[in-house]
């Protein structure tokens, strides 16, 4: 496929901090990528004997911690699986405590019904990325700039039902982080923040070199930064890489009403650039429309 290039953004330092060099960095891309079930078999156990009716992240065990430093710490999420033949990627900041949840959930269905650890991690990825109210919001987003009409599907709701093999779903932090008990937003920077840099470069930039089919989407400014900052790297081509979507997190609704002309422009509050935001939009359905045929 060719793809068109996209304009720069430039909200992310110019260079890597210095205890991750940029020839670092590009090394990861070329590593290869570890089986999608070897993280899920370390956590097998644990998830199996998670209560049935799994709600918080109260009830998970400690095992299930990745990390924990400061006021900031990392729950095992089970998406490890990889659509390698997919045409996009959706890009999120970090899995929240909903989809968190529904994907431990979905996959301690499927180890108590005997399913093997692969159906288990596509039933957990399919169940639980982008799951509640979140996903009703990015198809919303995502059939306002056409993404339909390019993959040739009649909703974007499709990628969640019956056109999986189309799309593949992830997050910068691949699994889910949280900031003072809260999910994490941004704050602080994951391309300044150590050990939030390692994350990325521990499963992200290795996710990165298994997708060389698929056009990568970013949901949010911060995301888009991130994969902007991958791209000057030489991790990930910049011609790959789409304009944003506001973030579709419920916590983001005012953004994505003005986006969707749910708001009009003059409504909105000082918070939010509505002239920034629908010329986004503006480039963002033109960018779509020149993609080639899938």
């Amino acid at each position: 496929m060719h793809f068109l290039p996209s304009a720069p953004n430039t909200e992310y330092p110019r260079t890597w901090p210095n205890d991750v060099s940029r020839a670092h960095t590009v090394r990861a891309a070329t590593l290869p990528h570890l089986g999608s079930g070897t993280l899920f078999s370390k956590f097998a156990a644990d998830i199996a004997t998670l209560p049935a009716g799994l709600s918080s992240r109260n009830q998970l065990p400690l095992r299930l911690c990745i990390f924990k430093k400061g006021d900031l710490e990392a729950w095992y999420t089970p998406f490890d699986h990889i659509n390698r033949s997919a045409k996009l990627v959706l890009v999120g900041i970090t899995p929240g405590e909903t989809q968190l949840i529904n994907g431990l959930a979905a996959a301690r269905s499927q180890l108590a019904s005997g399913a093997a650890a692969e159906q288990a991690l596509v039933a957990s990825k399919q169940t639980g990325a982008f799951s509640g109210d979140l996903r009703r919001h990015l198809v919303a987003l995502l059939d306002d700039v056409g993404i339909q009409r390019w993959l040739r599907i009649t909703s974007a709701a499709e990628l969640f039902a019956g056109s999986h093999e189309l799309v593949h779903t992830t997050s910068v932090l691949r699994h889910a982080v949280f900031r003072k008990g809260k999910n994490y937003n941004g704050t602080p920077s994951m391309l300044r923040n150590p050990i939030l840099r390692q994350h990325i470069y521990d499963h992200f930039v290795a996710e990165i070199a298994c997708l060389d089919q698929a056009v990568f989407l970013p949901l949010g400014a911060k995301v888009a930064a991130a994969l902007d900052f991958l791209a000057e790297q030489g991790v990930l081509a910049r011609e790959r890489i789409l304009p944003s979507l506001p973030h579709p997190s419920p916590a983001n609704i005012e953004r994505i009403h003005c986006f969707l002309g749910l708001k009009q422009p003059g409504r909105v509050s000082p918070k939010t650039n509505a002239c920034k935001l629908l010329a986004a939009r503006e480039l963002l359905v033109r960018r779509i429309a020149l993609l080639p045929a899938p």
